[in-house]
């Protein structure tokens, strides 16, 4: 379902939503997952073999990733 074009909106709209300034604060779950070297596609050792799902250890590193002090 990967399209150039659809990449290209999914970094508009994760741009918008880091930098707007109109939330209290941000998960950014796609910075947790990104392949340093293919910012396009999820770490290896993150999903379950089809670039798209995250595994148990993808799950674990986004909720390690989570500021609770955003909740207080």
């Amino acid at each position: 379902m990967y399209t150039p074009e659809g990449d290209k909106a999914r970094e508009q709209v994760n741009s918008w939503i880091r930098a707007s300034g109109v939330f209290d604060g941000v998960l950014d779950f796609d910075a947790v997952w990104r392949d340093p070297a293919d910012p396009t596609s999820i770490r290896g050792d993150l999903h379950t073999g089809d670039y798209l799902h995250g595994n148990d250890a993808g799950y674990e590193a986004l909720a390690k990733s989570i500021d609770l002090s955003l909740f207080d």
